[in-house]
């Protein structure tokens, strides 16, 4: 249990907090739903114009469709706190209370992870009714719920977060001062989900095993519908896609989209496909549907004959910049991330704008990497330690050897992220396929015909070939006109299907 330490309570209702600092992701069962847990925790800010209170009301804007609660334990800072440690911090923690940390998921991607505008409208950030001292409940032991129109709809505890509640206030303290009144709102379990004009929201906060059990009492907020339209002259428009809606909503069935297909784009028989089959062949059946720029220009094999198949998973770098190298080259940066993530059958496909003169991989990652059963890894850039890559057995295309380090051109940057890579456009999931003439880029919908329809013309080349070694002119026969067709299909059997 949770010792009652110094610290001053918080008794004054909460109405111009100076700070208030959201964490992205904190809740084990939030993260399992959105299907990727931080490794550390993400903030961002929200103003103090956007607090509101129990009783009050909450506008969905005209044109939006999205609006959506998430209820939260707030924080409430009783005494400054700067650089306080782990075991000291929740001294600094003045009382707990209820809030509802709601966001408007039609601009969400257009603010790029600051929320100002999917979370800073007026009344997005209620709080209240009731403050609970902090000295008097054990930060491990709280609970939140919410309910929209009478029913339960979010129900967990902070023994389920991925970064205890001291720990937030430590974090934030080693990078500014939190003075007294800030609010820290502690993230969202899962059951967020969207609400509509006329939805009634309650939230509530409790210590169920504390002395009395004390409550926050139900903060209550109820969603209005707002006349007055965003103005597009000004900056951009609520837009929404099918990704928006999953995670507002919390689910694709849950927002009304069909299911994702539970079958694998790529099956164990079209791998065997293309296998098979030729990246020449593959390219010129893609060509004959209309796509030219498939090609990862510019890489070769680091192990001569080596054939490699399956799907991209996707990491980017941008180019180097000090500050930017300070901030997300080091730690648990994006290359480590892609590295310890991929699957069995990836293939990780690096962006390094066809940079050869610094390595974008080296010998640690690659056997990572095989260690994890990737299928490969294809980078515009260079290698590190390019012959023990080469004895670790992981196929690479790159643009060759370089002993230099990241830093030297390169800020690891994202992942899972559409990105370039030698002048093509790769996206997470599309189908990879390298051999000794290079790597193409198939789009997933399109690989099983233009598997089945390379392998096709593969035997007819075949044919083609043994005719031409017979002494045959090449004239009529390759292409074959419609005489040297019929010949063909006559004696293989091609076409009968057809017929």
């Amino acid at each position: 249990m949770h010792r009652a330490r110094g610290g001053a309570p918080v008794t004054e209702p909460i109405t111009r907090p100076g700070k208030i600092i959201a964490i992205h992701l904190s809740y084990a069962s939030r993260a399992d739903q959105r299907g990727r847990r931080p490794a550390a925790p993400s903030y961002f800010f929200k103003p103090a114009s956007s607090v509101g209170v129990s009783g009050g009301t909450v506008e969905r804007p005209a044109g939006t469709e999205l609006l959506a609660f998430e209820g939260e334990i707030a924080l409430v800072i009783g005494t400054t706190a700067r650089h306080v440690s782990l075991a000291d911090a929740w001294d600094h923690v003045g009382a707990v209370t209820a809030s509802n940390d709601l966001g408007l998921y039609d601009l969400r991607a257009n603010d790029k992870g600051s929320n100002v505008r999917s979370k800073g409208g007026d009344g997005y950030t209620p709080l209240g009714p009731e403050l609970i001292d902090a000295r008097t409940v054990d930060p491990a032991a709280l609970r939140v719920r919410t309910w929209v129109n009478g029913e339960l709809r979010q129900d967990d505890t902070t023994a389920g977060l991925i970064f205890p509640l001291a720990q937030l206030v430590a974090d934030l303290s080693q990078h500014f001062t939190l003075e007294p009144g800030d609010v820290i709102l502690t993230g969202t379990p899962a059951g967020s989900s969207v609400i509509v004009p006329g939805d009634v929201v309650e939230v509530e906060v409790d210590a169920p095993d504390a002395p009395g059990a004390p409550s926050s009492g139900r903060l209550v907020t109820t969603v209005t519908q707002g006349e007055v339209p965003f103005d597009g002259d000004l900056g951009s428009l609520p837009a929404v896609d099918d990704l928006q809606r999953t995670e507002a909503w919390g689910s694709r069935e849950e927002a009304g989209l069909p299911p994702e297909e539970d079958t694998p784009t790529l099956t164990p028989e079209l791998r065997a496909q293309l296998l098979e089959a030729p990246t020449a062949g593959l390219s010129a059946q893609l060509r004959k549907r209309g796509h030219h720029s498939c090609f990862i220009d510019g890489v070769a094999a680091n192990l001569p004959g080596t054939k490699i198949v399956g799907t991209a998973k996707t990491l980017r770098f941008v180019p180097f910049r000090e500050d930017l190298f300070r901030s997300h080259g080091g730690g648990y940066n994006a290359q480590k991330r892609a590295f310890d993530a991929v699957a069995e059958g990836e293939v990780i496909v690096i962006e390094a704008r066809g940079d050869a003169t610094t390595g974008t991989l080296g010998d640690i990652l690659a056997l990572r990497a095989q260690n994890r059963g990737a299928a490969g890894v294809v980078t515009d850039g260079g290698v590190r330690d390019f012959d023990a890559v080469a004895e670790i057995g992981l196929p690479v295309f790159s643009q060759g050897a370089h002993p230099s380090v990241l830093g030297r051109k390169h800020v690891p940057w994202d992942v899972d992220v559409t990105i370039s890579c030698g002048g093509a456009t790769v996206q997470p999931g599309d189908i990879i396929v390298g051999d000794g003439d290079g790597v193409i880029v198939i789009p997933p919908a399109l690989a099983a015909e233009v598997a089945a329809d390379a392998i096709a013309q593969e035997v007819e080349d075949a044919w083609i070939a043994e005719q031409v070694a017979a002494g045959h002119p090449v004239d009529g026969l390759f292409p074959l006109n419609a005489e040297w067709r019929a010949r063909y299909e006559q004696a293989t059997g091609a076409g009968k299907d057809q017929r």
